[in-house]
C-alpha cells in the first residue's frame, strides 16, 4: 500500500483547497427536467450509469443506442432499456439493494453534459418495453429513474480532453483488441478466431 503524508480526510480540509460553489452554480441544480433537459436527453445517444452495491463499491456502465433512446415518462421519470450485454447485470444487481444512481449524458461534439441523480426501479411491464423495441425487439427490462436532482455540468473536462477532436486523439494502433486481452487474460484457453469471430456478430446480429 502507498503511504501518503499528506490525506484529506475531512470536509473542512477538502474546502480549505477546493473553496465553495458560487451561488450561481448551486442554483442550476433543479429537481425536474427543464425544456432544456428533456431537449438534451432526446439527443443524447450514450450514457453512463453509476451504482453501487449494499457495502458501497462502486461500478459505472455505459449505456448507448439510437439518439433519446432515454423515454422521458415525464419531468421527473425517465425509463432506460436494458439492451442484451455480457449478463453480468451490475447495475441491475447494485440498484436491488441500492437504488440510488447517477446518470451522466453525452451527445457526440457537445461539450456541456447533463447529470441526472435519482433512484431506480427495475419494471417488467410490457406496454412499456414494447414502446422501447427497437428492429422488432423489445428491452427485457427497464430501469425507470425517479429523478431528485439534475443540472448541466460545464464544458471544461471535455474541452481538456479534445474528446471532440479526432486530430488529437492519441494513436492506438498498438493497443490489443478486445480479443486479445480476454485470450491473455486466459492464459491461452479460449481460442482467438473464434472469440473474434463471436464479439463480431455480438456488435452485428445481436445487438437487440
Amino acid at each position: 500500500m502507498n503511504a501518503f503524508t499528506d490525506v484529506i480526510s475531512t470536509r473542512e480540509q477538502l474546502r480549505a483547497i477546493t473553496g465553495h460553489a458560487s451561488p450561481n452554480v448551486r442554483e442550476k441544480v433543479m429537481t425536474a427536467l427543464s425544456q432544456h433537459g428533456r431537449d438534451f436527453i432526446a439527443k443524447s445517444p450514450f450514457l453512463l450509469i453509476g451504482s453501487a452495491d449494499e457495502m458501497g463499491f462502486g461500478d459505472v456502465s455505459p449505456k448507448g443506442d439510437p439518439p433519446g433512446f432515454v423515454k422521458i415518462i415525464d419531468d421527473r421519470t425517465l425509463a432506460i432499456p436494458d439492451r442484451p450485454g455480457n449478463r453480468l447485470a451490475d447495475t441491475l444487481e447494485n440498484v436491488l439493494s441500492n437504488p440510488q444512481v447517477g446518470l451522466l449524458f453525452l451527445i457526440p461534439g457537445k461539450n456541456e453534459t447533463l447529470r441526472v441523480n435519482g433512484t431506480v426501479t427495475i419494471v417488467h411491464d410490457e406496454p412499456l418495453r414494447q414502446s422501447m423495441a427497437i428492429r422488432g425487439r423489445a428491452p427485457a427490462l427497464v430501469m425507470v429513474v425517479d429523478i431528485k436532482e439534475v443540472y448541466f455540468h460545464c464544458s471544461r473536462c471535455m474541452v481538456r480532453s479534445s474528446l471532440w477532436r479526432p486530430e488529437l486523439w492519441p494513436d492506438t494502433d498498438d493497443l490489443p483488441s478486445m480479443a486479445q486481452i480476454m485470450v491473455d487474460q486466459s492464459d491461452g484457453a479460449v481460442d482467438l478466431e473464434e472469440l473474434s469471430d463471436y464479439i463480431k456478430r455480438s456488435e452485428t446480429t445481436d445487438l437487440y
